[in-house]
């Protein structure tokens, strides 16, 4: 490792005397009474799919705080959501069961295609337009699914269950976290692997850098790490709480800004974290609102999301949207 990257991996240490300072959320909403099994952000910030155990999946306006629209699989039915993605540019959206998915049109809310999944889902991640929908399975493998056509364009294999994906912002990378511990970086063009990186645990949470050469990969209360996914390089570490010794985090959620010099974070105890991905420096630190005021946090952050004007999307597992700044 060169010594540029030994000084900014030493950097990504942060104590929480040093850059810590929690607060709340600047206004927060319900969008679901009885909590929510699963979540996604648009990329802008400005709408929210949630699957709930009350009243099934919804398409949210979170400037206006307003449910558009109701987006069950089955007409007169509940679905249980499991995961969820938008296009990049917020036109199309998917949602999945364990075994089918839904393209939908998100300006008029209307069903596109249905389809029957190739496996059980477990995570899912859109690309431009709403082309193809990259899906994390529990057979040990990701495939890269038309969802306007039908049929699989890439099978990516994998020796574990699939637990978390993510794309390039132009659709044309993939990265996938899985069982095993690691973390690896795909060109769906030809199907190679392109890097991958070993963690500790299984790994729970990837994102992508819109340009794809910066990745974010954590394991369950393990490490979360950034790497290089041009080379498999390790640029450092990030936990967010280390007062008097390392406290082991399980971050659930992350996106990168669009220019990749920012990251958010999301841990399963309900914090969010933004990052300066240039020195590793913690800039923010954000615990969402909790259900009950007198009880412990009992809520993990599904997923986050960059705003306009400073301000961040954070959507917890208790079924609370928090709009941070």
């Amino acid at each position: 490792m060169r010594l540029s990257r030994l000084l900014l991996a030493a950097s990504f240490v942060c104590t929480l005397s040093a850059c810590d300072s929690t607060t709340g959320p600047e206004r927060w909403f319900d969008a679901t009474a009885q909590g929510a099994m699963s979540a996604s952000l648009s990329n802008s910030g400005r709408y929210a799919i949630v699957g709930s155990s009350d009243h099934g999946g919804s398409l949210w306006d979170i400037r206006q705080a307003e449910r558009l629209y109701d987006w069950n699989h089955q007409a007169g039915g509940f679905s249980d959501l499991i995961a969820a993605g938008f296009s990049p540019e917020g036109e199309y959206a998917v949602t999945a069961t364990t075994m089918d998915l839904v393209l939908w049109q998100v300006s008029t809310g209307e069903p596109i295609w249905f389809w029957s999944a190739p496996g059980e889902i477990l995570d899912l991640a859109v690309s431009p337009n709403g082309d193809f929908a990259l899906l994390g399975l529990a057979n040990h493998q990701a495939v890269f699914f038309d969802v306007k056509q039908g049929g699989i364009r890439q099978t990516l294999r994998h020796p574990a269950r699939v637990r978390s994906v993510a794309l390039s912002a132009d659709g044309r990378f993939a990265l996938t976290g899985a069982d095993d511990y690691r973390a690896r970086f795909w060109d769906l063009e030809t199907g190679d692997l392109v890097s991958e990186i070993l963690l500790d645990n299984i790994v729970d949470s990837v994102a992508l850098s819109p340009n794809a050469q910066l990745a974010f990969s954590s394991g369950a209360l393990s490490q979360a790490v950034l790497w290089d996914t041009r080379n498999g390089s390790l640029i450092g570490s990030i936990s967010g709480n280390e007062t008097f010794f390392k406290r082991r985090l399980t971050h659930l959620a992350a996106r990168f800004s669009d220019n990749g010099d920012r990251l958010l974070t999301g841990t399963a105890s309900g914090s969010v974290f933004l990052w300066d991905t240039r020195d590793g420096r913690q800039l923010r630190h954000w615990q969402i609102q909790k259900r009950d005021v007198y009880g412990p946090v009992s809520t993990g952050i599904y997923d986050v999301a960059f705003d306009a004007d400073s301000t961040y999307i954070a959507v917890g597992s208790n079924g609370i949207i928090n709009i941070l700044r």
